[in-house]
């Protein structure tokens, strides 16, 4: 039995032993795909790279039936040329997109434009990247306000702030030279805010700026912003950038407008933002300094009576 079944394994002359044949390579190459990606995950610490490693022997196993099933099914070419033939022209429409998305994905890997686990704003989507492939980047969607950089059309989207969504968005790879991409953790994980708040002139308005700049000073990164910056000097020509916060004035029509600078954690920026601002405001309501609002004070009076003239006496 064993004989007979290692001669139709090695018979090439007829269909039932390339089917045979066939079926052993995709047998004997998925165990060494499993083999293999085990294998490179554990040559690494880094979770990302072990995630890299075992989609590129993958990878390199899938390359490799291919070219042992061309050998197999070589003989038979001739016959099959009008199929392909066939194949060929319907997706010769498609194929620019996909050309595309490859040269995309080469370029967000040789590039190294971003990474799994990036915070990306790519096609108009903003998140944490999931998963590249060769056609498409998965990202886990975050809420925002507009759809895409100059637009002024609402997203679809029913969270505002940035806050997961739940969704997960597929971004074609083409997107990396048709739009920008915005990086927001690639070598630097930090990001400037701001808090603006705009105080009556008839207010105690330097009181206000000195606790302003208390409140971000304590919640300011700017020590571990001045390590990152350091390191992503050494690969890149960064002009030396302020880190310190910092408070600005600027003179309106109707109010002080004091404007906070200070530098966050990206993935902590938005609660960090609302819990110095909810500092901020009740320390300024200690303070006695209100915030200023656009109202208008509307004030009526009553007209006065104007006094009777005494009616004439009959004569």
């Amino acid at each position: 039995m064993s004989h007979l079944m290692l001669d139709v394994l090695l018979d090439n002359e007829s269909v039932a032993g390339r089917l045979a044949t066939t079926a052993a390579v995709l047998v004997f190459a998925l165990l060494v795909a499993l083999i293999a990606s085990r294998l490179a995950g554990r040559r690494s610490e880094d979770q990302y790279a072990r995630y890299y490693l075992r989609k590129g022997a993958r990878y390199v196993v899938f390359f490799i039936t291919l070219v042992v099933l061309a050998v197999v099914w070589r003989p038979f070419a001739g016959q099959i040329g009008v199929v392909l033939g066939f194949i060929a022209a319907g997706i010769a429409f498609a194929m620019q997109e996909v050309i595309g998305a490859l040269a995309g994905w080469f370029n967000i890997v040789l590039g190294r434009i971003f990474r799994v686990g990036d915070r990306v704003e790519m096609g108009g989507v903003r998140g944490d990247v999931i998963d590249i492939t060769p056609l498409r980047t998965k990202i886990l969607e975050m809420g925002s306000a507009l759809t895409g950089a100059g637009s002024d059309a609402p997203r679809d989207s029913w969270v505002g702030g940035r806050q997961y969504t739940g969704r997960i968005v597929a971004v074609s790879n083409k997107m990396t030279f048709t739009q920008p991409v915005f990086n927001y953790s690639a070598a630097f994980d930090y990001i400037w805010e701001e808090v603006t708040l705009p105080i009556p002139y008839r207010a105690d308005w330097r009181r206000a700026e000195e606790i302003i700049l208390d409140e971000v000073r304590a919640a300011s990164s700017s020590r571990g912003a001045q390590e990152a910056m350091e390191r992503m000097a050494a690969s890149y020509p960064v002009p030396k950038t302020e880190l310190e916060p910092r408070v600005f004035a600027r003179a309106t029509d109707d109010w002080m407008a004091l404007a906070a600078r200070f530098i966050v954690p990206v993935r902590a920026a938005r609660s960090t933002k609302g819990e110095v601002t909810r500092r901020i405001v009740g320390r300024l309501q200690d303070a006695g300094i209100e915030v200023a609002s656009q109202t208008m004070t509307v004030t009526m009076d009553e007209p006065k009576e104007e006094p009777s003239e005494p009616s004439p006496k009959a004569g």
